[in-house]
């Protein structure tokens, strides 16, 4: 299907059972309140959907579902997170088979390739496929940082056509539109820094916190692009202390809680990541708890 990298793209969480197995209700569930939401799209397989943990078997089940269930509705987006190119280039291939409409990548795993390296594994794998690709900058987290003149080597690829912003630089927003023009989309992608981002020309947002607060935070999107600024503003500075949850290592664990605790998720995750406990479960509790005692009225 055709779609714009413009709007809310949830990176969806994974849901899983106490037993360790794919939650498909909740899966649905959390599906439908991003549709009900207004997202534009959903990521999969994402950071937060704990790429690291999913099997292959997994994320085709979650694609595939998604696929369904969404039925043409919006977009579902695959995220690659791979250690070697020709695997990567394999999961485009099931991507498109499975009926993703787009990519998402990040660049290699575990082997901190140089910037030549770099470029060449991006372009291997887009030069595979027809399907759209959105590059994962995030040199914060990943320790490969994606530049201004790397870009201009990678949107030689026709199907490069974003970038997930997460240099945690908002400047950077700027340097792209000035190196670049329209030639590549923008999402933001630091949960902190989404109004600043979009207020500078930022296309879209790929969202954390939405996966427990989707009207929320297609409210803050939808506001910041018709100029309503400081009303976005107000509901900004209200979720502030939620959104930091997605800046911390364990993002995974603080999210799954805050969406359970939303009603439109659960706090499983998979080991070796472990479910919070004692008092840093009650720290992160009374954050969101305090959240959802003043939510706004939207």
């Amino acid at each position: 299907m055709s779609f714009e990298w413009k709007g809310v793209f949830p990176a969806l969480l994974t849901p899983f059972t106490a037993n360790d197995e794919i939650d498909p209700a909740m899966f649905e569930k959390n599906l439908q309140a991003q549709l009900d939401a207004g997202v534009n799209g959903v990521i999969i397989g994402g950071s937060l959907g704990e790429a690291s943990t999913i099997t292959a078997e997994e994320k085709e089940t979650l694609i595939k579902h998604a696929v369904q269930y969404l039925n043409g509705r919006i977009p579902v987006i695959m995220n690659i997170a791979e250690s070697r190119t020709k695997d990567a280039v394999q999961q485009a291939a099931n991507a498109k088979a499975w009926g993703a409409a787009g990519l998402m990548l990040l660049p290699p795993m575990r082997y901190k390739s140089d910037d030549r390296e770099t470029v060449e594994y991006f372009k291997t794998i887009a030069k595979s496929t027809d399907l759209p690709v959105m590059i994962y900058n995030n040199p914060v987290d990943y320790k490969i940082d994606v530049t201004l003149d790397m870009f201009e080597e990678l949107i030689e690829c026709s199907n490069i056509t974003a970038v997930k912003e997460s240099t945690r630089d908002v400047t950077n927003v700027t340097r792209l539109i000035n190196r670049f023009g329209t030639r590549l989309k923008i999402l933001c992608g630091v949960d902190t820094l989404a109004v600043e981002e979009l207020c500078l020309g930022a296309d879209g947002w790929v969202a954390g916190l939405v996966c427990g607060f989707p009207k929320e935070t297609v409210t803050i999107y939808n506001l910041v692009k018709a100029g309503k600024i400081a009303e976005a503003t107000a509901i900004y500075r209200w979720f502030m202390p939620l959104l930091e949850l997605d800046i911390h290592p364990k993002l995974v664990q603080y999210i799954k809680l805050a969406a359970t605790h939303a009603g439109i998720g659960s706090e499983y995750v998979r080991a070796p990541r472990l479910s919070l406990q004692g008092s840093e479960r009650d720290r992160i509790l009374k954050i969101i708890n305090d959240g959802l005692a003043a939510r706004p009225v939207l």
